[in-house]
């Protein structure tokens, strides 16, 4: 069953564009004090490591503009978007329906109020992590309007380069037939990855015209999940790295904007190698890699000669809740009282307990969601995705669209929480228990994505 509540739909005729481009940036390190995000328990910060960011660029077609964010944040919730869209409209005058805001995903990064029942055990309902949760639209906001005030005549190139040593499927076929998660280093129960990567590097850059130009932009998009820095301090974990890395090659002055792909199933843990080691060292590690694979594919970038026309669509999507019985809810009530008197109760039981409460605390309500896709003339195309999403998704519409070059953007315009492919939903474990919607509720996703990128290549080959 589809679920459609609006379509906006920004769009101009011109075959081709001069593209302005500007570039910002806010820090949004947050205090000392405040929780880290990304576990089923309250973890305390010790300070920072590498500094976070809210990275911003503006597309400017002479007719249209459009902002992407990428912040370094385990996620986006919707409510930190809409505000932020709002400010971002009262400052720059760009639509708040063109502005597309993400998280990298880093799991060192600091606790959010998400508005739901889950900010009971993550410390999201401390008083710290509001007034945190509350300055970041602001903070947004801020590298938006400076990325507006930047902008400037570019040319635009693409590339690729694959990388297939880097990200790794978690999901794997075990001897007993089940489906296992993070089933450890040299497991003999394994047999083989339950499912793929995403090899692709994408690269879109931007630089001024004429003979002496200087490098702008580096949107670099690839899907890993960011959770190797480990530890107890701030840190955007490898995409921190990347950015690093490729300052040191194109210079301070290029902003390099790390996007993740859909990788609700992908992490850096390679099973086969028992050496490897969490932390700072191997952030590092992967985000060498990942700049090398950038860097391999500056040769090969292509410039975009005909831009085309700026085009921003946006569709509003009512995914159907998980189902549970009330034997399941009252079991979970009684899991989650548990959890807080002696933390003896089992990992898996925590997961499904908070998934069922939250969904039984929205009454049958359908999780609302929203599909942006920005595109820019028949070449180039982000596709927001609004939770952790599996991979099988995001290289279904990678393989059905007719663009060249797309961007897929996890953790977009909202965090839902895991959106496994339909057919993993019998296979079960982690993700599949801890997602919040029904089955087939990803590829209701892709089906709107899809329809929306048809529609912008349409009208740009017109």
């Amino acid at each position: 069953m589809r679920y459609f509540l609006a379509l906006f739909f920004a769009a101009t005729t011109a075959l081709s564009a001069e593209i302005k481009t500007g570039v910002g940036q806010s820090k949004i390190t947050p205090p000392d004090g405040i929780g880290l995000a990304g576990y089923y328990h309250e973890r305390g910060s010790e300070g920072v490591h590498d500094d976070i960011f809210a990275k911003a660029t503006v597309l400017d077609d002479g007719t249209t503009r459009a902002a992407i964010v990428v912040c370094d944040l385990i996620s986006m919730p919707r409510w930190i978007v809409v505000e932020a869209r709002h400010l971002i409209e009262q400052q720059t005058g760009i639509p708040g329906a063109k502005v597309m805001i993400a998280a990298t995903h880093t799991h060192t990064a600091p606790v959010l109020t998400r508005e739901t029942i889950s900010d009971m055990i993550s410390g999201g309902a401390k008083p710290i992590a509001q007034e945190y949760s509350r300055s970041l639209p602001k903070l947004i906001a801020e590298a938006v309007a400076a990325a507006n005030d930047n902008r400037k005549p570019v040319r635009i190139s693409v590339a690729k380069e694959y990388e297939t040593k880097l990200g790794y499927n978690r999901r794997f076929w075990m001897r007993d037939g089940s489906v296992g998660w993070n089933p450890g280093r040299h497991n003999p129960q394994v047999i083989r990855p339950a499912g793929p990567i995403d090899p692709e590097v994408g690269l879109f850059y931007a630089e001024t015209l004429g003979a002496n130009s200087t490098p702008v932009l580096s949107f670099v998009n690839y899907a890993m999940h960011p959770d190797t820095t480990s530890g107890a301090k701030i840190s955007a974990d490898y995409p921190g790295a990347l950015a690093r890395i490729m300052s040191l090659y194109k210079g301070p002055d290029m902003m390099t904007i790390f996007a993740n792909g859909t990788c609700g199933n992908i992490n850096h843990i390679d099973v086969h190698w028992r050496e490897q080691k969490g932390g700072t060292n191997e952030a590092n590690r992967l985000g060498t890699i990942l700049a090398a694979s950038v860097f391999k594919a500056f040769p090969q970038l292509q410039p975009i000669t005909n831009t085309g026309a700026l085009r921003v669509q946006n569709e509003l999507l009512k995914l159907p809740l998980a189902t549970f019985t009330e034997v399941e809810l009252a079991e979970a009530r009684k899991d989650i009282a548990e959890s807080k008197d002696n933390n003896r109760v089992g990992f898996m039981k925590l997961v499904r307990g908070y998934r069922i409460l939250e969904c039984a605390d929205r009454k049958g309500a359908p999780m609302e969601v929203e599909v942006q896709v920005i595109t820019l003339g028949r070449d180039v195309a982000w596709v927001s995705w609004p939770g952790e999403i599996f991979v099988e998704l995001g290289l279904s519409v990678k393989n059905a669209a007719k663009f060249p070059n797309i961007y897929n953007v996890e953790l977009a315009n909202g965090a839902i929480g895991y959106i496994p492919n339909k057919s993993a939903w019998p296979e079960g474990n982690y993700e599949v228990e801890s997602s919040r919607v029904a089955p087939g509720a990803g590829e209701l996703l892709v089906t709107a994505a899809l329809k929306m990128l048809d529609a912008a290549h349409t009208e740009a080959t017109k």
